[in-house]
């Protein structure tokens, strides 16, 4: 996994990755703590909101963000976006009113909804070899994964000598150091994409790419898969390890840390199962892999609990862990295929803005099923959801998806420079874009609009 990281500028972009993401868990942690001293017992609800709205940030700001990012030097817009997450960070710790922390959240969020999406668009370019890339998007689940089991860490670690306000300082120190590495390298420069319609136009583009080609298309149910199975680990973990088990609050960072360990293992074996295994081989069965465990969840908590349920429960998320990082990592790998270098902006901001959305819909419904009928019931109805959704997946996903495909244009003109040289009909490495609005459904089926 060592290869990716010999290329300077995507070595100098990981460590930005890092450090920021480093940044993100110390404000998390400090927001908790600031609501706490604003709201008392509601600082659930104020954390709670707090996520709605940065969910919204994510699924509203992308794909606007997205439509002018190309007119915009991609370090230019990385750069400035990080400095306003430095802004943003050096303010919270004066707010003195919960709709500050609202306000400030989401100008936070919506820059990281500009930044990631741009980010993750870039990599491709800088890594054109398809290992390197394989390994890139590897090493950017490991990152993740260490920033959900460190951060915490190093929080509680700096809150032994200094006031949780001073974890703002260090998220601003995070967005700085990310801010000067990106800073410090030559990006591609974004090749502008003329569209008629309009920013709207070029907004919506992401998301009609989604729509209109059938791997995305998978793509989309499988992170809704990840998003059932992700929100029981997320938002039930306190309450099934507290009140079902009546364990420390001690073991919620152990069983987080099974979630996050399972992440990582399968992270670290990726770049070689995916040199012997295809996208969607390893993808569709990790996905059913997700409802079978909560299946076994939901029974469980069925029984009641005895010996057994605190090592069970740390393997059902050792396996959830596993599971979720064989369905998402390799998610970069089918955007690259499905679409062309001026399209990847679009593609991965609506990849952003789809994904958080599955997550807005299974965030509130685990915790608010939990909380109205019981930790069963909420395993049940998000079992149900993700069997549904890698169902859908497994039929919206061709077995043959080839990334040539034979298709005719009648819509345009015989002398057309797309045309030169075909007769008529041709195949090529097929994306959805201006000349390509629809999907064939067989060898020869026109794409005209």
């Amino acid at each position: 996994m060592l290869s990716a990281l010999r290329n300077r500028t995507y070595r100098h972009l990981f460590t930005a990755q890092v450090v920021a993401l480093a940044g993100t868990g110390l404000a998390t942690v400090a927001l908790s703590l600031l609501a706490y001293d604003l709201a008392g017992a509601n600082a659930s609800a104020v954390l709670g909101t707090a996520l709605a709205v940065k969910m919204v940030a994510y699924v509203g700001m992308a794909p606007v963000i997205s439509a002018v990012a190309d007119r915009v030097p991609r370090r230019a817009l990385l750069v400035t976006m990080d400095l306003v997450r430095v802004g943003v960070a050096l303010v919270l710790p004066f707010v003195t009113q919960v709709w500050q922390v609202y306000a400030l959240v989401f100008l936070l969020q919506a820059a990281s909804a500009a930044f990631t999406p741009t980010f993750q668009a870039t990599i491709p370019e800088v890594l054109p070899d398809e290992r390197d890339y394989t390994e890139a998007l590897s090493l950017s689940r490991l990152a993740y994964d260490l920033e959900s089991l460190a951060s915490p860490a190093l929080a509680a670690l700096l809150l032994s000598v200094v006031s949780y306000n001073w974890l703002f300082t260090g998220t601003a120190a995070g967005f700085l150091a990310s801010g000067l590495l990106v800073l410090s390298v030559v990006l591609p420069r974004p090749r502008p994409v003329e569209r008629g319609g309009g920013v709207y136009a070029k907004a919506a583009f992401g998301t009609r790419l989604f729509l209109a080609t059938p791997r995305l298309r998978a793509l989309l149910a499988l992170d809704l898969v990840v998003a059932a199975a992700g929100a029981m680990v997320i938002v039930n973990t306190v309450v099934l390890v507290r009140d079902t088990l009546g364990r420390s609050t001690g073991a919620v960072s152990v069983a987080l840390g099974a979630y996050g360990a399972g992440s990582m293992i399968v992270a670290l074996a990726l770049p070689r199962v995916l040199d012997r295994v295809d996208d969607r081989r390893l993808m569709l069965p990790a996905a059913f892999v997700l409802p079978g465990v909560l299946g076994l969840l939901t029974i469980g908590l069925a029984v009641a609990p005895g010996a057994w349920s605190w090592p069970a429960l740390l393997a059902a998320w050792l396996v959830i862990g596993a599971a979720t990082s064989a369905v998402l990592t390799p998610g970069g790998r089918l955007l690259r295929r499905s679409a062309g270098s001026a399209d990847l902006p679009a593609a991965f901001a609506a990849q952003f803005s789809l994904s958080h959305g599955c997550w807005l819909i299974t965030y509130p419904l685990s915790g608010w099923l939990a909380a109205q009928a019981g930790l069963e019931a909420s395993a049940a109805v998000l079992t149900g959801l993700a069997l549904l959704a890698a169902l859908a997946a497994a039929r919206l996903w061709p077995r043959t998806d080839p990334t040539e495909l034979e298709h005719t244009h009648p819509e345009l003109p015989a002398d057309h420079p797309h045309l030169t040289g075909t007769g008529g009909h041709h195949s090529h490495d097929f994306h959805i874009d201006e000349l390509h609005r629809h999907w064939p459904t067989a060898p020869r089926t026109s794409v005209a609009a």
